[in-house]
């Protein structure tokens, strides 16, 4: 057993309380903004720095995933601020208007990104293939688990029994997700770095403003995992004071 899961399961029945719930809710909340806001702030920094080369994040992702030898992934654009995303389902890679056509440090980073998650998905990526399985149950607990949390909120004793012990099932399952999602994205821009230095899209001292865009969204995984198992955590103790 980790020393975090030893102390979480021996806190005193006091710590179980309303207030600790809120208290834990509330450090949750602060790390999600700190990482979102990091995530924006940097991605703004290095949006204002065109690249030398002139090409778009379209054609940054045409030719990574061309030197790999994807020809079947379709390039698409989309509406919103950092809504890009691979769908391996469909095989598309979708970048928003700002990426799909901007030429800057932030657009080509974020575009390549996205292309080493095709690559992934050619070579099969064994975490990746372990993240699409989890995708649907993933899907069923999130709509569930809402449910759960706020019944919790109007019962005496808040959440116990089997709704306790369903509360713990969705949120490992999450936790499972959110942990299995860091190496795919963390290996996603591992590639994406190489691919832009090697192919000549982005010489050597301009990967410092790329290598800032993708450590800062990398952040927003990393709290969303550590925010996950908290509640786990704290579901768990509840469990064992139940």
């Amino acid at each position: 057993m980790s020393l975090p899961l030893l102390a979480f399961t021996s806190l005193p029945g006091s710590f179980l309380s309303p207030g600790f719930l809120f208290l834990l809710i509330l450090v949750v909340a602060v790390l999600s903004f700190w990482a979102q806001f990091r995530v924006s702030s940097v991605y703004n920094e290095n949006a204002q720095i065109p690249s030398r080369g002139g090409i778009t994040g379209r054609e940054a992702a045409e030719a990574v995933m061309r030197n790999a030898g994807i020809a079947d992934v379709e390039i698409t654009e989309t509406e919103g601020h950092l809504t890009d995303h691979y769908d391996p389902l469909n095989k598309r890679l979708v970048l928003s208007s700002e990426n799909y056509r901007g030429t800057s440090l932030a657009a080509l980073g974020v575009a390549a990104h996205e292309a080493g998650h095709a690559i992934q998905h050619k070579v099969g990526y064994s975490m990746l293939h372990a993240r699409m399985a989890l995708v649907p149950v993933t899907s069923l607990v999130s709509r569930v688990l809402p449910v759960l949390m706020f019944a919790g909120f109007f019962l005496a004793r808040g959440l116990s029994g089997m709704m306790l012990d369903a509360a713990i099932l969705c949120y490992a399952v999450l936790t499972v997700f959110q942990l299995i999602t860091l190496p795919v994205e963390f290996d996603a821009s591992r590639r994406a770095k190489a691919q832009l230095v090697s192919l000549g899209i982005l010489s050597a001292d301009e990967m410092p403003g790329v290598n800032r865009t993708l450590d800062a969204a990398a952040l927003t995984y990393v709290a969303a995992f550590v925010s996950s198992l908290l509640y786990l955590l704290y579901l768990l103790s509840s469990r064992r004071n139940d």
